[in-house]
């Protein structure tokens, strides 16, 4: 399907390590990847299916995407890799922008619809037999959120590589935190990946994106800091970051 494989193998190699290192995936386990239609989310499922053909725990592979109902959003591009990768595919319809949007008017729409999707995800991929969410968070994602949680909330805090949640019975892994941000959208572009592009109106108007930007111009001054703060969050190690 793919003619040059070598960067894709590399890229699933910093994969496994990260799977590795804190145990994601066990024999027999049923995953699936939230495939938002992003660069990440794409990347991680290309990924995945890779790392499935060779690695020594063998398990079962889905991808579940959430329509969260903006207008314009077509999918059917994606529904296509997947028929190509041979990974079975699940589109669910919602209603979760006219909740936050319309109906809910929150000033804080991020938090909501976050909270929304990932239960949605869960009940899909409970539904399915499945146990495990994999979520595309990388490198730039884990440093951004711990000066998030510094910044607007006074917390040395990051989510979790592996995390079990206890109410919905299900485990959400995040396989490319090893992997740049950068590196994710080279891969991206060469493999010709079909991004399906975000209309939300706060995709660059939250608080992620003020400190993507701030961490870019800091970056600007200390090219290693993203490499400094990621390493002190394993040395630390914050929780659930041991490995």
């Amino acid at each position: 399907m793919f003619d040059n494989l070598k960067p894709l193998n590399e890229f699933t190699g910093t994969v496994r390590r990260c799977v590795d290192d804190f145990g994601m995936i066990e024999e027999g386990d049923g995953i699936a990847v939230g495939v938002s239609g992003g660069k990440d989310s794409l990347m991680l499922l290309l990924s995945l299916w890779h790392l499935q053909s060779y690695y020594p725990k063998k398990f079962r592979l889905e991808a579940v995407t959430l329509d969260l109902g903006f207008e314009g959003m077509d999918f059917t591009s994606v529904a296509e890799l997947c028929r190509g990768l041979g990974v079975e595919y699940t589109l669910i319809r919602t209603d979760i922008r006219e909740i936050v949007f319309d109906v809910r008017k929150e000033e804080n729409p991020c938090s909501l619809c976050s909270k929304m999707r990932r239960g949605a995800l869960n009940d899909a991929i409970k539904a399915r037999g499945l146990r495990k969410l994999a979520l595309g968070h990388h490198f730039d994602d884990a440093v951004e959120t711990f000066f998030m949680s510094l910044f607007y909330e006074g917390r040395i805090s990051c989510f979790k590589p592996l995390t079990y949640m206890s109410r919905a019975d299900v485990y959400q892994i995040r396989p490319m935190l090893y992997a740049e941000e950068k590196r994710i959208s080279e891969l991206t572009r060469m493999y010709d990946l079909p991004l399906v592009e975000n209309p939300c109106p706060q995709d660059k108007g939250s608080k992620r994106h003020e400190i993507k930007t701030l961490i870019a111009s800091l970056s600007a001054t200390y090219p290693d800091l993203r490499e400094k703060v990621f390493g002190a969050m394993k040395r630390l190690p914050l929780d659930g970051w041991e490995t």
